[in-house]
């Protein structure tokens, strides 16, 4: 059994129960400190207009229309220019509170949702409620439809006759607008049918026209299809599509000056138009000029043959005259020259006789100063000879002086050294007596055989032991061939890894670059593993590879600058210390840096499943999942899926193989996710609001920055490893053995040791019976020569015969040193004679050179001179002959010029000859006049005979172009003054009110504790001049440009509603609506939205206002003005449409309640 659907909407009209609505106390936000500029750029994907009838022609095709104050197409006069902004002009209200054009009733039958509905909404602030899918949103579409606009600007269906309700054949629109002052009200009525994409109309109960409707709706000032005015459902995401010029327009036609859209469309036409005009003419005041310097080269022509014929005789009287000219200043230099060459001649002969002395008496003073030096010489080396000769003389006497000190010496030892023989005579004595008692009683010693057997039989066992240390030496060494084997394996695997790490090692200084802090960490975590529970995997950009390169564009535009710079931690302990280390403290790097970490606990488990199978992403066209062409560490896996959703995005190289529509729903079926289909990623998301329809978000991909460089191959480093693994494991193995083998060494030791001891023993005893043998042969040697000492001493000589003998050699001593002393000073008498002989010549030979170096230099003055005379005499005999040979030179020119010429010029140049003229100017000023009358000539052309005909062809053409230029300038004056006219009004204006609505936007944000701008951007081209929202959410943010994409879903609803609220006190339209403006907000951000649209809309002075919402949080503020209508709508309805009206259940109740009290009163 179908459902049966009839709504009923409460529409609450009393003052009393909307006044006792809770409402929420006001919490002043934090405001920021300061607000940064930011550079933004604009968004290019403006609408275009749905109406055909909007459409501006080009300026060539139409008219230009001058503009009034109030921008009508009449005569402008007496205009006032520059009006400052004198704020919002006051809505005209009637006395039931209803601004003119404003909805007073809606009634609408077999519509969408409805059977049949009718309600009234208040004048200020109209709340609809309701459930999801009850109607609210539809009653914007029949605002919109039943007031004639298109349905393209409701974002739904496209044709009429989908907005009849399911199962019926017909229904109407019916919407009753407020009429202006002293007249009645406007009922519209638009006839729909299921069966046809046509409509009729009605106004007042009359058929009309849609143009008519169209008609009224412009009068009434109706502004549907302006979003800053009408926002339904499925344009709220438009809102941030607008580009900001788009902005400005709409901004214009919502709000302030009503003439500000027909001032804005003046200038931009009028510049238009004067663009061309200036264009024109710019090419009319070129060629005309053109003309004229053509026709003034016409007009001297005529001149110029006659100049031509005047120039050419000037010219060759010239050329005659100036070889003539340059032969009488030729001879004359020559005959300069000649006296200049003979005078300087004389000179340098007279110079050179007159320094002949000086030359002379140098070559004596050179011959005297060389012998003095020869003499001198000579004296040097004998004193130096005499000098030697003393020296031995000394040293001689020196040592016998030493000499003498010895004998003296050895006199005084004599008597001591008889006390000493004596004393060691005794002491040998006793000596012998006491060597001679060990002798006689040898101490009790072992047999030395007994000891040497036993030597023997240790020696055996030693043997064994032996024997068994060479077999651990064998198997010793085997043990280290097997570990070096084992680490040249391991070594070479290392050297193969490192080469691979390599690439890493490139990847990792290529981040350096723009990240110095990500690589410093990266490189400090690999020096110190130990201190974490866990692996820290290393950022995407150094640890991901992506092998098939095809893939890494694709892959890359999956990962924004922060994620492909993100630590990840396998463990919450590893997760802390990591951000203490670095983030928080000075402790790692010594000081704080920048980094972007993180973890996340359970596995890959618990991510959401792909979007699609594989076989359906297959059959769709797609190659694969990113995550299919990643290689990567195994815990960034987790990483890659849980935060960046690679396995659910989907990649198709191939745009031709995919089809748009298909792909985004078997994306769009799971809620969304993301899409690359060739070089475009695209993502899915689905609205959590009304019908959840898909919105599918495209941007283009750039190419890969990180992902294409060389990549390291895992099945090659997994193979290395895996040998190198291998030979650590035999390494490990050969260790063990090792281990063994050093505890069997070490008992072998031990048992050599013991060996040791006891043959060290055996040793010992053997040694101490042999060294006692040999004691007591080294005691019978002691006694022997101890015996021979002692008879030595005996026999010594007498004392006195020593000490005569010392006496006599130092008696001989005595007598030649003063031999020596007589010799020395005879060598130091002879010394100075032969040093004061050097000297003197010294002395003489100084003087000498004395007189020899001022000599030099009165030579080098005198020489000096006599050579700058010689070149002086060198050059001018050359400038003799170089003038001489030039002037029989010019004197055979002149002759056969003047052989050449006409007789007129002959004639003429004897007359200048004769009357001295020709020589009144030197040949440089006749060739600089000659140079000047050949240019001249060149710059004579010959006359063309068509040159009169060209002449006034040309003047024609002027005088024509002349008017028209003039013609073009007096429009070029008009346009100007229009455009300025213009703009005079419509910028002070329209700055006014950007600046106006700017205050309340910024203030509406700085009271949620976000910050928010606006900047009107002006243009040399009126068509770009532009609104600029800029919005930042956070504090560490800078202020952004609004735009479809840098914000979230719930940031630009917040922009939107807060952009439409500060417009409310501008507003010009009668009524404005916005439908589910509140989806993707926080409880924050909508509970401050709703308080402050509530304070907006509900003042006195403000318009119509209708807000739709499925959803309202507890305690709101509330406004006696506003008005709550309430959507009922389900299968449990009364048929009777008088019935199931809430208002009327309501009141029928508080009437029950009244009568039982009654009664018993």
């Amino acid at each position: 059994m179908p459902r049966k659907t009839q709504p009923v909407i409460a529409d609450d009209d009393s003052q009393k129960e909307n006044s006792m609505l809770p409402g929420t106390p006001r919490v002043k936000p934090e405001k920021h400190a300061e607000k940064r500029d930011m550079h933004h750029q604009s968004d290019d994907d403006a609408e275009g207009s749905d109406d055909p009838e909007e459409e501006e022609g080009s300026p060539k095709g139409r008219k230009r229309t001058r503009v009034n104050e109030d921008g009508e197409g009449r005569p402008v006069k007496n205009e006032k220019k520059g009006k400052a902004w004198t704020g919002p002009e006051a809505l005209v209200r009637d006395v039931d509170g209803y601004v003119p054009g404003s909805i007073v009733r809606v009634k609408l039958q077999n519509f969408v949702t409805y059977d049949h509905v009718e309600f009234r909404p208040g004048p200020h602030l109209n709340m609809i409620i309701g459930p999801n899918g009850t109607g609210k949103s539809s009653i914007a579409c029949a605002i919109a439809l039943g007031l004639n606009f298109p349905p393209s600007i409701l974002g739904r269906a496209a044709e009429l006759n989908s907005f009849v309700k399911m199962g019926t054949e017909e229904g109407f629109i019916e919407i009753e607008l407020k009429g202006q002052l002293g007249r009645p009200n406007l009922v519209v009525r638009r006839n729909l049918s299921a069966k046809s994409k046509g409509s009729t109309y009605a106004l007042n109960g009359q058929p009309a026209t849609g143009r008519e409707v169209t008609q009224k709706m412009s009068e009434l000032n109706v502004q549907v299809g302006n979003l800053c005015s009408f926002l339904p459902q499925d344009k709220v995401s438009e809102f941030a599509h607008m580009s900001p010029q788009q902005l400005l327009r709409e901004t214009q036609r919502a709000a302030g000056d009503e003439r500000l859209t027909a001032w804005h469309d003046t200038l931009i036409s009028s510049g238009k138009e004067l663009a061309e005009v200036m264009e024109v003419l710019t090419t009319d005041r070129v060629q005309m000029k053109t003309l004229e310097e053509r026709n003034a080269m016409l007009e001297r022509d005529v001149q110029r043959f006659k100049e031509r014929q005047e120039l050419q005789r000037q010219i060759a009287l010239l050329e005659l005259i100036l070889p003539f000219m340059e032969y009488v200043e030729v001879r004359r230099l020559y005959q300069e020259a000649k006296e200049k060459q003979r005078g300087l001649h004389q000179r340098v002969v007279a110079l050179k006789a007159k320094n002949a002395p000086l030359h002379e008496f140098k070559k004596r003073l050179e011959i005297q100063h060389k012998r003095l030096n020869e003499q001198r010489d000579e004296k040097k080396k004998a004193t130096q000879k005499k000098f030697k000769a003393m020296g031995l003389l000394w040293n001689e006497n020196e040592r016998m002086s030493n000499d003498e000190e010895d004998i003296q010496t050895k006199l005084t030892n004599i008597k001591r050294n008889e006390r000493a023989r004596l004393q060691k005579i005794q002491n040998l004595e006793k000596q012998i007596e006491d060597q001679q008692r060990q002798l006689d009683q040898p101490v009790k010693l072992e047999k030395i055989e007994d000891i040497q057997e036993e030597l023997r039989l240790l020696n055996q066992e030693g043997a064994k032991t032996r024997q068994r240390q060479d077999e651990l030496h064998e198997r010793q060494l085997r043990n280290v061939e097997e570990t070096s084997r084992a680490d040249a394996e391991i070594k070479e695997g290392n050297r193969a890894l490192q080469q691979l790490d390599n690439v890493a090692h490139q990847r990792l200084e290529s981040l350096r670059r723009f990240d110095r802090d990500c690589a410093e960490i990266i490189v400090w975590l690999r020096e110190n593993r130990s201190r974490f529970r866990m692996e820290i995997i290393e950022p995407a950009i150094v640890s991901v590879n992506v092998p098939d390169r095809r893939f890494a564009n694709a892959v890359e535009a999956c990962f924004n600058g922060s994620q492909l710079r993100t630590f990840v931690a396998q463990c919450e302990e590893d997760y802390q210390l990591l951000n203490r280390l670095f983030v928080d403290t000075h402790e790692a790097m010594g000081r704080k840096m920048s980094m972007t970490s993180w973890f996340r606990p359970g596995n890959e488990n618990n991510v959401a499943p792909p979007p699609m199978s594989v076989e359906e992403m297959k059959e769709l066209g797609f190659d694969g999942y990113a995550i299919d062409y990643v290689d990567c560490p195994a815990g960034l896996r987790s990483y890659l899926m849980r935060e960046l959703n690679l396995h659910r995005t989907a990649i198709g190289l191939n745009p031709g193989r995919i089809d748009p529509a298909r792909a985004m729903a078997a994306v769009g079926r799971s809620g969304g996710a993301s899409y690359v289909i060739g070089m475009t990623m695209n993502t899915v998301m689905r609205s959590k609001y009304g019908r959840q329809l898909a919105q599918n978000h495209t941007r283009d991909i750039q190419n890969a920055r990180n992902f294409v460089g060389p990549t390291v191959d895992p099945t090659a480093k997994r193979s290395i490893q895996e040998r190198v693994a291998q030979a650590q494991e035999r390494r490990n193995i050969a260790m063990a053995e090792q281990e063994q083998l050093a505890a069997e060494d070490k008992e072998l030791k031990r048992i050599h040791n013991e060996y040791k001891a006891k043959y060290d023993g055996l040793n010992n005893r053997k040694s101490k019976v042999m060294n006692e043998k040999k004691r007591l042969q080294k005691l019978e040697g002691q006694i022997h020569a101890a015996k021979m000492r002692l008879e030595e001493l005996n026999k010594a000589p007498s004392l006195d015969a020593e000490r005569e003998k010392l006496k006599s050699k130092l008696r001989d001593l005595m007598k030649k040193r003063a031999a020596i002393a007589k010799q020395y000073a005879e060598l130091i008498r002879s010394a100075i004679k032969e040093q004061v002989v050097a000297t003197k010549l010294g002395l003489q030979y100084l003087q000498v050179g004395s007189n020899k170096a001022a000599l030099d230099v009165l030579i080098q003055e005198r020489d000096y001179e006599c050579n700058e005379a010689l070149a002086a005499f060198n050059d001018a005999h050359k400038v003799y002959n170089r003038l001489k040979a030039e002037s029989k030179e010019k004197l055979e020119l002149s002759k056969e010029k003047l052989d050449s010429v006409d007789d007129d010029v002959r004639d003429e140049f004897q007359k200048m000859e004769e009357n001295g003229t020709a020589h009144q100017r030197d040949s440089e000023q006749l060739r600089d006049e000659l140079e000047t009358l050949q240019q001249k000539l060149e710059l004579v052309l010959a006359t063309n005979p068509g040159v009169i005909e060209q002449y006034e062809r040309r003047k024609n053409e002027i005088e024509n172009l002349t008017k028209k230029i003039e013609e073009r300038e007096r429009k070029v004056s008009k346009v100007e003054k229009s455009i300025q006219t213009a703009r005079d009004n419509w910028e002070p204006a329209l700055q006014g009110l950007v600046n106006s609505i700017g205050e309340k936007f910024s203030a509406a944000f700085d009271r949620i504790g976000c910050a928010g701008e606006l900047q009107l951007t002006p243009h040399e081209d009126f068509d770009k001049w532009a609104i600029t929202i800029l919005v930042k959410f956070r504090d560490t943010e800078k202020l952004q440009q609004l735009t479809a994409h840098r914000q979230s879903g719930g940031e630009r609803s917040l922009t939107t509603i807060l952009y439409l609220m500060s417009m409310t006190e501008h507003a010009r339209a009668p009524f404005s609506l916005v439908d589910e403006i509140n989806q993707g907000m926080d409880q924050r951000a909508e509970r401050t939205v709703h308080n402050e649209l509530v304070k907006t809309t509900c003042r006195p002075d403000s318009g119509q206002y209708f807000l739709i919402t499925p959803k309202l949080l507890p305690d709101l503020k509330y406004d006696p003005l506003m008005k709550v209508l309430c959507v009922n709508n389900g299968e449990w309805l009364p048929d009777d449409n008088s019935l199931g009206n809430m208002m009327s259940m309501i009141k029928t109740y508080v009437q029950k309640q009244k009568k039982p009290s009654a009664a018993a009163a």
